[in-house]
């Protein structure tokens, strides 16, 4: 099987957690929860969640060397068959794929419109957004199989030829479109108030809902529990220096996140808006302000709709290779029939999702209260993703012989750096996402 370069690695990875967590999520949570204090509790989130069960993932792929269910049984104590079934993960990511599709969608049809006119009032910019998702059945349709086409052509190229490769165009250019737009940002006089607000913290703004929103954050922004970075590990050359790459690619994660943040506060502030614009910053507060910025507006508003695109693109890439390798090992297929297994699958449920906020089928898609697209987010992010964590803490810190950890570690780090991973994996970590998971779940 292909191999991933140490550059690809990491470009892949990082493309993987790059997302719409990152440049949509993570600024309008800082908004709602004050700024500083929040990005301080987050970053400390990061180093001691998120990047532990980074590593964690990491560590098993480089061990296993295959896919999720073949990873687990080999590198645990007794080989027990049992741990097959922890290749339920790779299911989160086909599903995340289904409704992450449709939201891109959304975003195609945003490049579009930054072409001609932007809405002037949040007013029309919120109606508009409604009419896309509970109407416009049809663009929704192409917008979503244009981007499931693109996802399908990438990954059946394979790992050297598709992945790694699109990650060595899309990562870049993501990194100039926002270098460009933070080069604009630092033009506005409402630049320092965006650091001011981003940097200096106010801890009367954080209480518990705060920090289980950063740990939130911090963990969903990896993409942990679905597979990816033990799949990509897996196929990096078996002595790669996994430690270094890992704590690169949460640099690369949390610095795009801290610059799309700049930019966009910037944009908020130099339009008198309000910082905790919530989840329609990016559909509806943004093309606001950008309207009132006339033809600079629109190209701001073009590259950073593309930027959204792109970032979107490299994580939906990522989310499809797990499944993949999965029925490639475990069933003996080619690639290709992989390949249209697990795009058909993600693809219908994209429709299925896509109807369900829709006026005309919203009914017939609804169960319990949700709908076939919140369903599909609820069930992926708040609990298959952290029982999948649960398992990989539980797994490295009990089933598996510590020395074998050691051995690799050691490899590439200090004897201390582990021991401090050991501990944060068997005590710390599984409780934090006890605690995120029964918060979640409404149980505290």
């Amino acid at each position: 099987m292909n191999k991933f370069s140490r550059i690809g690695f990491i470009l892949a990875a990082a493309g993987s957690a790059v997302g719409l967590g990152n440049i949509w999520r993570f600024p309008y949570i800082t908004g709602e929860y004050g700024g500083g204090a929040f990005i301080l509790v987050y970053l400390l989130a990061i180093l001691f969640i998120g990047l532990t069960v980074f590593l964690a993932e990491a560590v098993i792929g480089q061990n296993g060397q295959s896919d999720v269910s073949t990873s687990f049984v080999s590198i645990s104590k007794t080989k027990n068959q049992n741990w097959k079934f922890a290749g339920f993960m790779v299911a989160t990511g086909l599903i995340i794929l289904s409704f992450y599709s449709v939201v891109l969608g959304w975003i195609l049809d945003y490049v579009i419109t930054s072409f001609s006119d932007l809405p002037t009032e949040a007013k029309v910019a919120g109606a508009n957004f409604e009419k896309l998702i509970s109407d416009d059945i049809g663009s929704l349709i192409v917008y979503h199989t244009l981007i499931a086409g693109s996802v399908i052509l990438i990954v059946l190229k394979g790992i050297k030829e598709g992945i790694e490769k699109i990650n060595l165009i899309l990562m870049p250019l993501l990194g100039l479109i926002l270098i460009g737009l933070l080069v604009y940002a630092l033009t506005l006089d409402s630049f320092s108030q965006a650091v001011s607000f981003m940097f200096t913290p106010d801890f009367s703004k954080i209480d518990g809902h705060a920090l289980l929103a950063a740990l939130g954050q911090a963990f969903f922004t990896l993409s942990l529990g679905v597979g990816t970075i033990l799949t990509y590990s897996a196929s990096l050359p078996k002595e790669a220096n996994f430690v270094k790459s890992s704590f690169m690619v949460a640099i690369v994660d949390t610095s795009i996140a801290l610059v799309a943040g700049l930019i966009i506060f910037s944009f908020l502030f130099a339009a008198g808006a309000e910082s905790a614009a919530g989840p329609g910053l990016v559909f509806i507060s943004l093309p606001v302000i950008f309207s009132g910025w006339g033809i600079l507006g629109q190209i701001i508003a073009v590259s950073f709709f593309v930027a959204l695109v792109f970032a979107g693109i490299t994580s939906a890439v990522s989310m499809i290779e797990p499944s993949l390798r999965f029925f490639i090992e475990r069933f003996k297929i080619t690639r290709a029939k992989a390949t249209l297994l697990c795009g058909g699958t993600f693809y219908v449920l994209g429709i299925v999702a896509l109807l369900s906020m829709s006026k005309s089928f919203g009914a017939e898609l609804t169960f319990f209260g949700k709908n076939a697209f919140d369903i599909m987010d609820f069930m992926s992010s708040s609990v298959m993703m952290p029982i999948a964590a649960m398992l990989i803490c539980i797994f490295l810190g009990f089933f598996v012989e510590k020395e074998v950890l050691k051995e690799k570690f050691t490899k590439h780090t200090s004897e201390t750096i582990f021991n401090i991973w050991y501990f944060l994996i068997r005590f710390v970590v599984p409780i934090a996402i006890i605690i995120l998971f029964l918060n979640k779940l409404g149980a505290i």
